[in-house]
């Protein structure tokens, strides 16, 4: 069954809110077990679009690329 874009989009907004106060940084597998159902490429592409609405962020090490809220925690740009 494929992942309807709109109710994931809002389930992955009420995770990403819900942990905001633990945590600010979340890698891809993270989202992926929210729909284990759903092929991670639909879900790749769900975090794509929200990150091209300005909705999330991307955050990388330079080997790992994760995902956050605009302004939580420290970003590239904020770090020494």
């Amino acid at each position: 069954m494929p992942l309807d874009a709109d109710q994931a989009k809002q389930e992955i907004k009420d995770f990403l809110n819900k942990k905001s106060g633990s945590k600010s940084k979340f890698y891809f597998n993270d989202f992926t077990k929210l729909f284990p159902d759903a092929k991670s490429r639909e879900v790749k592409k769900v975090l794509t679009t929200l990150v091209n609405e300005g909705e999330l962020v991307f955050w990388s090490s330079g080997s790992t690329t994760m995902y956050s809220l605009p302004g939580a925690g420290k970003h590239a740009e904020g770090e020494d």
